[in-house]
């Protein structure tokens, strides 16, 4: 059989000329549909249906929390393939197997078997549904014992929506990207219950009641087997923060794990860790052994949250990409980072964002200036915009022509004792990332 790619050069080119919707626009078709997905699995005989998932949700902390979930899994031996988006800096990230990314040979053969059905649909996919199928796909060619697939958007039209997770997982629900999903965070509620299905048992790490009302009638629905509420069945205390992270206690089911070490920066990341604890220990059916839990929580790393790159200045990149986001940023710069030179970040954003909202939290937990650049995106905010916006808050703000840019300048304003954020989209995250780390080779 002739294949359509040489390389994978050629194989990521055909991705490329699929509509991405991450890029081009924050909407998706005018009628929603998983049709095309799902017709492609059946031509591809249901790799979905070869393993047990664990599907994951939520405004923020849903990529954090899939790290957490997979890192536990893992400590029990298991095979786990784990499906994660945006990717900060290749494409291969965001399928992994046992917490290694997809091989360049295994991504071009599965986009080689993707390509050979393409014609057979009714319609062309887009970019994110033919990387979700990939997944799907690699998974069952490792014969991986479980899935955690996180969703891209949403939840209900999110076309991970195929899956039918043992375990669906809501980590919280607050309002962003309201061109999609609605303009209140009932309707953003909804969506994201969506992914709730019969027999599952339903994780919701939101205290919020309304929230909490919406996915109980989605789990009455369906027929899910349970619901497991924050605050209820499983919780964080003693919350306290640590050098290199957090010391928590997690209460769930049958079990109180006391003094664990979560090896991440903000409070948040200890309600995360609850959150992933208890869909573990729903999708076993049992709790999980207090070294397991220990051991699983100490491997964890998430690139481009919270995370630390260097010292002298102190040098930190985070995806806080909207006003939940910004706010949980601000509390932990303001709970675990004091210095005592400049505190400068280099932010860009995408439009539909209004930037007092990532902007003010930073004022308020000690930013003095702003570098402003635009993310390699059709739909960049103009750095402008985010000038004006952080003069307005009182704060110094410059423009920079590029990302690399920008970053340098930021190392240079904030001198040996000063602080440098990278923050915004993920797309200035992850091109900051790559020059900060440079930078920082270079010095040492």
């Amino acid at each position: 059989m002739v294949t359509p790619f040489a390389s994978i050069t050629e194989a990521l080119g055909w991705l490329d000329a699929h509509i991405d919707y991450e890029r081009v626009a924050p909407t998706r078709r005018l009628l929603p549909t998983l049709d095309g997905v799902a017709s492609a699995l059946a031509l591809l005989g249901h790799p979905e249906e070869q393993y047990p998932a664990i599907h994951v949700t939520g405004t923020n902390g849903k990529g954090s929390t899939t790290a957490m979930i997979t890192a536990l899994l893992s400590e029990l031996g298991l095979s786990v393939g784990t499906y994660t988006s945006p990717n900060l800096h290749l494409v291969n990230e965001r399928i992994a197997w046992n917490a290694a990314a997809i091989p360049d040979d295994d991504l071009c053969d599965v986009l080689v078997r993707l390509a050979l059905i393409e014609p057979q649909l009714s319609e062309p996919l887009t970019r994110f549904e033919l990387l979700t199928l990939a997944a799907l796909l690699y998974f069952a060619d490792c014969a991986v014992d479980v899935a955690v697939i996180e969703v891209g958007l949403g939840g209900t039209w999110d076309s991970t929506n195929v899956v039918h997770g043992t375990v669906s997982v809501i980590t919280n629900v607050s309002l962003d990207h309201t061109q999609v999903l609605g303009d209140t965070v009932e309707e953003i509620a909804r969506d994201k219950a969506g992914i709730v299905k019969a027999g599952c048992i339903a994780i919701l790490g939101d205290a919020n009641e309304r929230v909490a009302a919406i996915v109980q009638d989605r789990c009455d629905e369906v027929g899910a087997a349970g619901l497991w509420r924050a605050g209820e069945e499983f919780q964080c205390e003693n919350n306290r923060l640590a050098f290199g992270g957090r010391v928590v206690d997690l209460s769930v089911p049958g079990e109180i794990v006391v003094d664990v070490m979560v090896p991440l920066h903000g409070a948040h990341q200890g309600d995360n860790a609850a959150v992933a604890l208890a869909a573990v220990t729903a999708f076993l059916g049992r709790p999980l052994e207090r070294d397991i839990v220990e051991h699983g929580m100490a491997a964890v790393k998430v690139l481009g949250r919270m995370e630390v790159l260097g010292h002298m200045p102190l040098v930190i990149v985070d995806g806080a990409h909207n006003a939940a986001g910004a706010v949980a940023l601000s509390e932990a710069l303001r709970e675990g980072f004091d210095v005592n030179g400049p505190a400068i970040a280099v932010i860009g954003m995408l439009q539909g964002r209004n930037p007092e909202d990532l902007l003010a939290p930073l004022v308020d937990a000690g930013i003095t200036t702003f570098v402003c650049v635009e993310p390699v995106t059709p739909r960049a905010m103009r750095a402008s915009e985010i000038v004006s916006a952080a003069r307005g808050l009182g704060a110094t703000a410059q423009q920079a022509p590029s990302i690399a840019l920008g970053v340098e300048r930021a190392m240079l304003l904030a001198e040996g004792n000063g602080l440098v954020l990278a923050t915004g989209s993920l797309y200035v995250v992850g091109d900051a990332r790559l020059r900060l780390l440079e930078l920082i080779a270079e010095r040492d």
